[in-house]
């Protein structure tokens, strides 16, 4: 049986090092310690203020959904798509604290070829599905428009990412920098359905799409559909054994390719509501994207985060478990593992935590707690399967 193959293999990393190394020299904001960069009130010139501008995108999710649309000849599979970069977005602001009003501005570039008319007008009506859902929660999102580029000399299939800005009150900013020992780590479980999705959700989100895609679906689409995936991969592309109309086990009736294509939940309903009434007692709020359980690591100074009490894993991260047969480090890295936010706090404040996301219909627990280290560095200790792996970012120099 051939080795595991890592996310580095086919060439994507999940947490991204190029990336802060090349940002790492950039002036960090007003709050360097902050889950998002906020600048000056350029906008409003006001001195209590500060703005966040944020970009992020549905990366290789969008592929899963041409593969569904070729499979059942039905293009409904691209309308949720924009909520899946839009999240990416809103939920990483939530973690300074900043739930709107967001104004957003979006970007499409498609291979016309393989992404016509009709997808494309589904993935725009995308856009306005998700800000509706939002206005029926008391958020307002408004929708600015954004470019639409015919780009196949560059792109495949498509690209859709979107950029959204806000103001807040600087007093009011959660500044991850400050995590404090002694405070609870209660996570919002990324699956199930919450009381304002229309469906079930498999928890997937919007990151490690490359593994799940390739370790899950069927070498039938290296040939069929060469595409969907970068010739430079060769037999490391679809090394899986499923069709994305394939059944997934235990998974509430969906199929493998509605699992990957699970709109990303948005906590903001949750999170807007607990924000409100008052943010004492939090100390940081994580959005589990890149890098999965593995989001703190950048956040807070001689801090270990010990995740000791996860959920169980959803159907679809077991099957990704089982068929990918990467360690338990290499999972809890690459995927969410069903727990794709986290609020850190008070051990007296996790109860309404809990109940507040419950009553949302997203459950809730406290899976761990934060503890001190000598010196800056910070650490996380992460229950995989009974098994735990530690991880450190070294203290800066």
């Amino acid at each position: 049986m051939a080795d595991p193959i890592t996310y580095e293999m086919r060439g994507v990393s999940p947490d991204k090092p190029d990336v802060h190394r090349a940002v790492a020299a950039l002036d960090p904001g007003l709050f360097p310690g902050a889950f998002c960069r906020l600048l000056p009130d350029h906008l409003g010139g006001d001195p209590a203020m500060c703005v966040a501008l944020h970009a992020d995108g549905v990366g290789s999710k969008s592929i899963v959904a041409h593969l569904m649309a070729v499979e059942t000849g039905s293009v409904r599979w691209w309308r949720t798509l924009p909520q899946d970069s839009l999240v990416m977005n809103t939920d990483d602001l939530l973690c300074v604290g900043a739930a709107g009003p967001w104004v957003v501005s979006n970007t499409i570039g498609r291979n016309p070829r393989f992404v016509g008319a009709e997808a494309l007008a589904a993935i725009i009506a995308g856009h306005a599905d998700f800000a509706a859902m939002l206005g029926g929660q008391g958020l307002r999102m408004d929708l600015c428009g954004g470019e639409t580029a015919d780009i196949g000399d560059l792109v495949r299939t498509v690209v859709i990412d979107s950029t959204i800005a806000v103001r807040m009150r600087r007093a009011a900013v959660i500044d991850a920098s400050g995590v404090r020992p002694g405070h609870v780590i209660v996570a919002l479980a990324s699956d199930g359905r919450a009381t304002y999705e229309d469906r079930p959700n498999s928890g997937m989100g919007t990151n490690g799409l490359t593994s799940a895609r390739h370790d899950l679906l069927s070498r039938h689409y290296r040939d069929a559909h060469p595409e969907s995936f970068d010739p430079a991969l060769g037999d490391r592309a679809y090394t899986g054994r499923f069709r994305v109309t394939d059944p997934l086990p235990d998974g509430d009736g969906m199929t493998i390719g509605e699992a990957l294509l699970s709109p990303t939940r948005t906590y903001a309903p949750i999170v807007a509501r607990l924000l409100a009434d008052g943010r004492h007692g939090i100390s940081a709020l994580f959005h589990n994207t890149g890098g999965g359980l593995t989001k703190c690591l950048g956040f807070g100074r001689g801090v270990r985060y010990v995740k000791d009490a996860p959920f169980p894993l959803p159907p679809l991260f077991r099957l990704l478990a089982a068929e990918s047969r990467l360690p338990p480090r290499e999972l809890a890295r690459t995927w969410n593992l069903g727990q794709r936010f986290e609020v850190v706090c008070e051990p007296t404040l996790a109860p309404r935590v809990i109940a507040l996301s419950e009553g949302f219909g997203v459950a809730a627990r406290v899976i761990g707690r934060v503890e001190a280290i000598p010196g800056d560095g910070v650490e996380a200790e992460v229950a995989v399967g009974g098994e735990r792996v530690t991880f450190a970012r070294p203290a800066k120099g």
